[in-house]
């Protein structure tokens, strides 16, 4: 379609990035450390790493693979933990000694965790103490030769470390039994790659950074193969879109979704990497109120998250008396973002909250609302520059103007298809490039996008569709309600009737309530026919609601 959204980008955004300024991620690294090296660089439990510091760490743990490890180029590298100072060491200690890195979720299962070792042949794992009795249990079935372990406080200074993982260790009883023979601590795998030379990958654009597997909501879990150029690519696009908001090297991020998470790999640590920003990595953002407290230990310029993260810190007595006048650029992404927490974090925090879209398979921004959008639109934003969106019907055909449709995407950005999976790379990439993303969307005449919802999550009431995300932003905006999923469930004489999941915020809330909100801002079929009142909801890691497990239970309680 016709690049009609770049008449809406703001001034000083270009049409197209210059994706070969970097060859690789080590060359991104390697100038920041030049640029920035006395900065500090990430911060996590109160202990800074400078640029200077992160780049002997990262050479020493690059040179312990490389040398004493003695793996070849391209192995498949597995990160196993949350946000800590050992993420990035081990990231870009891999990626800059030639390797390829597989982001694990640390609260996989067994089953799980074997799956995505066996599918990515992993030669090699980092992994944090609190998971080594999952890896323990499949071990022997996956072709992991080399496990390193850390503790949560191993990269805090003395004596933080010492207490922080006793306390871990020993009074919280954080670390449950484990042993994996062979099995080398962190610590000791740098003091001995300190010790070895120091190897310089010759890594290409093309050469793969990440198997990034997506979250297999909707089948079984794929790893798509981002490329060096790939994340390079949405790095430069993100870059352009915030380059006129932030000063080179005196800003400070807020990271609480984890750097295993693409969004946050991405949009935090690579972009504040090449501008020389701080970014401060908060291990559990579950925990809302130490996360206010931490909070307000910075000057902040920066914060990025999901909506219900966004929504649980509103929610708490002391985030409004947090400092905010250093704030300038507030991002949201992973989920839908609802008018009630948009409007309400405006309001506290004195800054918009902006709507970003991606997909792991694109690195994974496609899309992100100017930054200097005075209030909340209902919109996901314009194409990042050098991205082409199209808006298709099921037969791969482009859709008139203001129709919805599928969103499909190309770019820079867009991956180099899923790890040993040709089929499943041929039914989401189409012969002229573009990709389906599975979402479906709308593009207004200012060329604003608009998700509309996913496609497998739609219900279908008497041949009428509807879209959970409009259900679940009108049901939000209700005063009593905290947290909200919508779903289809099974019904004789409409096939499907909207059912809602609901979290209260107000104890007296009642069906009838929410039902007599619905009527007034939603048509017949669409009214919720079943509400269903929980403590809490399920969520993927980041925070994102889970229909599909609403949905498989709803279906087992009718069966």
């Amino acid at each position: 379609m016709e690049r009609i959204w770049l008449k809406s980008y703001p001034e000083g955004i270009p049409a197209e990035i210059d994706v070969g300024e970097f060859r690789s991620l080590g060359e991104v690294f390697e100038r920041s450390i030049v640029r920035f090296g006395p900065l500090p660089a990430f911060e996590n439990m109160g202990t800074a790493i400078t640029f200077h510091e992160l780049d002997r760490l990262t050479r020493a743990f690059g040179a312990y693979l490389q040398h004493e490890l003695k793996l070849e180029p391209g192995s498949r590298i597995a990160l196993m933990m949350p946000n800590l100072l050992q993420y990035p060491v081990a990231m870009f200690g891999a990626l800059r000694a030639g390797f390829t890195v597989v982001n694990c979720n640390p609260l996989y299962t067994p089953r799980e965790l074997e799956y995505q070792l066996k599918d990515s042949g992993a030669a090699a794992i980092v992994i944090l103490e609190n998971f080594a009795h999952v890896l323990a249990q499949v071990i022997g079935k996956v072709p992991v030769r080399h496990v390193i372990t850390t503790q949560i406080g191993d990269l805090l200074h003395v004596p933080k470390r010492q207490i922080v993982n006793a306390v871990v260790k020993y009074v919280k009883k954080m670390v449950p039994a484990w042993r994996i023979d062979g099995a080398v601590p962190l610590r000791t795998a740098l003091a001995r790659g300190a010790g070895k030379p120091w190897t310089p990958a010759d890594v290409g654009p093309q050469d793969i950074a990440f198997l990034q597997y997506t979250g297999g909501t909707t089948g079984v879990p794929k790893g798509a193969m981002l490329t060096h150029r790939n994340l390079i690519a949405n790095l430069q696009q993100a870059h352009a879109w915030l380059r006129s908001f932030l000063e080179e090297g005196r800003e400070t991020v807020i990271t609480p979704l984890p750097l295993y998470h693409v969004f946050a790999l991405t949009a935090n640590c690579l972009v504040f990497l090449k501008i020389g920003g701080k970014n401060v990595l908060i291990t559990n953002p579950r925990d809302i109120p130490a996360f206010v407290k931490e909070l307000a230990n910075h000057r902040f310029s920066v914060i990025t998250g999901v909506n219900t993260l966004y929504n649980a810190l509103l929610n708490h007595p002391d985030f409004a008396e947090v400092d905010f006048s250093h704030l300038k650029v507030c991002l949201a992404g992973g989920m839908a973002l609802h008018r009630s927490v948009a409007e309400r974090w405006k309001r506290v925090t004195g800054r918009p909250l902006i709507e970003a879209y991606g997909l792991t398979e694109c690195a994974p921004a496609v899309t992100v609302n100017p930054l200097n959008l005075p209030d909340y639109n209902a919109s996901i934003g314009l194409p990042l520059p050098s991205t082409e969106i199209s808006i298709r019907d099921d037969d791969g055909h482009e859709v008139a103007d203001d129709v919805s449709g599928e969103l499909c995407v190309r770019g820079p950005q867009v991956m180099k298809g899923y790890w040993h999976k040709p089929e499943e790379t041929a039914k989401v990439m189409m012969p002229d490039g573009f990709l389906r993303t599975g979402d479906i969307a709308r593009v207004d005449e200012s060329g604003f996008v608009r998700i509309v919802d996913r496609k497998k999550d739609m219900i279908i009431v008497s041949g009428f569709k509807v879209f959970p995300n409009e259900i679940e932003d009108v049901v939000s905006l209700h005063p009593g309600v905290l947290e909200v999923g919508a779903v289809g469930a099974l019904d004789a004489a409409s096939g499907e009737v909207v059912k809602i999941v609901v979290v209260r915020r107000d104890p007296d809330l009642d069906a009838e309530m929410l039902i007599a909100h619905c009527r007034q801002h939603l048509t017949a079929y669409k009214i919720p026919r079943q509400v269903e009142f929980r403590s809490e909801l399920p969520k993927t890691n980041i925070g994102k609601v889970l229909r599909r497990a609403l949905r498989e239970e709803s279906t087992q309680a009718a069966a």
